[in-house]
């Protein structure tokens, strides 16, 4: 993999991991969760989740293609609310 789409993947799991931990702080708040630990487990959760999708990529061929990158954060980013 090259600089720059190790780069990309970098901002792309820090982004994903921000959407998926803002997109939880009502949720915690209304059931009485610690807001902090509600979204650092959100976030993790979301990684986690785009880093298996891309671990079985890499399995398949040995490389992970653009669009094999593109899917998994597709497939793992929350909706817009």
């Amino acid at each position: 993999m090259d600089k720059e789409t190790v780069m990309s993947l970098l901002g792309r799991i820090v982004a994903l991991f921000l959407v998926s931990a803002l997109t939880t702080i009502g949720a915690g708040a209304i059931i009485g969760i610690d807001t902090l630990q509600t979204a650092i487990l959100a976030g993790v959760m979301g990684v986690a989740n785009v880093l298996e999708d891309l671990s079985r990529g890499y399995l398949k061929d040995g490389k992970l293609s653009k669009k094999e990158i593109d899917d998994a954060f597709a497939a793992n980013t929350p909706e817009k609310r």
